[in-house]
């Protein structure tokens, strides 16, 4: 049976720029990468040079103290370029793709071989296909530890960030490979997966509906795997629960069933800067490029790799990581204010605060740029982002415990509840950069129990 679960605090993000829901193909790029650069709780030994030819599925690096988190080539070619961040930090291995390219062949497993096989061995198989870090683990948000049981799996479909990609969209005639990975997660935890989606997409998954264990609504981010644990979890034990998004549950299962590293990837151009916002189908680590020309508006744009308010701001001349689905255009917004700007109603700002017009109308979409629209201030006590925290940390107090070097009071806060969503540095009028904090503090903390 079908549940439904209503979140009410958060935020609805009125973005302009979504996605069509038109699906487009992407002509196949000359070169893909492994974007390491941005992955978070990864300290990457290289395996490869440049010059080196490689297969679809050979390892390019992995964690050196985590074996088991790899990552493997999305293009079967030769090594073209090695790239280092500073400090010598491993940040993309490109690969220039042959027109013909080679796959590693890893077992191949059949629907009736699933429901006999060790957990160990289907463990060791994923680990072998560098799929491992797509099953990621809460609170940290970082690989699962294979070793241990979870308490819960969850699966979520889609997203109320505005410009994730449509489940309707990329699990259309994949309906049997989203069932085949459901068995695949009961094996792993022992107990089925609990699938999550939002209600106006759960009513346009038609073939979907005995899947779909719960309808959420609410406000961004209820579909949140982390806010979803926070309402339902009944003890301390849950909180280390695994999760995995619905589009990497696709490639696992297709791994498993065809023996060879899935390269296809549905992924979204949207923002108020993008001139065709749409769904289009390409490879894994397609370059930024491949995505954004003649897409593009005039002026100064930002590249925002993954969530509006959650991804990483990203050079047009790098590639879409492994984990990100969405690349977000943003205008950079480097212009002065309106003259006497303080004294308008600001009918067209867009703003928490009721200080401004805008906040009285009906719902409509507001531009989004990267303009700070103030001055850095010190902390008010507005308490605007305990009002839309999903997970109740009192973020004002998580942040000055941090900054006060407090690590105990602020796991007294809820630090290892934050779901880093980002809609405290969005609402602050002081413009003070919450969730940066909150995120470098987790880090910190992840660093230290290892």
């Amino acid at each position: 049976m079908v549940s439904t679960l209503h979140h009410i605090k958060g935020y609805n993000l009125k973005l302009s720029g979504k996605p069509s829901a038109v699906l487009e193909d992407l002509p196949l790029p000359k070169q893909v990468a492994a974007v390491a650069g941005r992955l978070r709780f990864v300290k990457p030994r290289l395996a490869v040079k440049v010059g080196d030819r490689v297969k679809v599925g050979s390892l390019l690096f992995a964690d050196k103290r985590r074996p088991e988190v790899q990552f493997r080539s999305p293009g079967g070619g030769t090594v073209s370029a090695v790239n280092f961040g500073p400090r010598r930090r491993l940040q993309e291995v490109v690969i220039t793709v042959d027109l013909e390219e080679a796959f590693e062949e890893f077992p191949r497993i059949s629907g009736a071989e699933l429901d006999s096989i060790d957990r160990a061995r289907l463990i060791e198989l994923i680990v072998a296909g560098g799929l491992w870090p797509l099953i990621r683990e809460l609170p940290f948000r970082d690989a699962a530890r294979p070793e241990n049981l979870p308490p819960a799996v969850f699966v979520y479909l889609d997203s109320l960030e505005p410009f994730h990609p449509l489940p309707q969209v990329y699990l259309q005639g994949r309906e049997d490979l989203l069932q085949f990975g459901l068995r695949v997660l009961h094996v792993l935890a022992g107990a089925p997966a609990l699938v999550t989606a939002c209600r106006d997409n759960a009513q346009a998954l038609n073939g979907l509906k005995e899947v779909i264990g719960r309808r959420l609504t609410g406000r961004y981010p209820a579909h949140d795997p982390g806010v979803v644990l926070y309402r339902t979890k009944t003890s301390a034990d849950q909180n280390h629960a695994w999760y995995i998004e619905g589009q990497d549950l696709l490639l696992i299962a297709e791994f498993l069933q065809t023996g060879r590293f899935p390269t296809g990837r549905i992924v979204t151009l949207a923002g108020p800067a993008a001139t065709r916002p749409g769904h289009f189908r390409t490879r894994i680590g397609v370059p930024l490029a491949a995505l954004t020309d003649g897409r593009t508006a005039a002026g100064e744009v930002r590249l925002v790799a993954g969530g509006v308010l959650t991804g990483n701001p990203t050079p047009r001349d790098s590639y879409l990581g492994l984990f990100e689905k969405a690349l977000v255009l943003l205008a950079e917004g480097n212009t002065s204010g309106d003259f006497l700007g303080w004294t308008l109603p600001g009918a067209q700002t867009p703003s928490y605060s009721r200080a401004f017009l805008s906040s009285f109308r009906r719902p409509r979409e507001f531009p989004l740029d990267c303009n700070r629209h103030g001055g850095l201030r010190a902390c008010i006590q507005c308490n605007f982002c305990t009002q839309v925290c999903p997970v109740d940390i009192l973020p004002q107090l998580t942040y000055k415990a941090i900054l006060a070097g407090e690590v105990e009071e602020s796991l007294d806060h809820g630090l290892l509840d934050c779901v880093e969503c980002g809609l405290c540095s969005l609402v602050c009028p002081s413009k003070i950069e919450l969730l940066k904090i909150l995120r470098q503090a987790r880090e910190q903390f992840y660093e230290e129990m290892i």
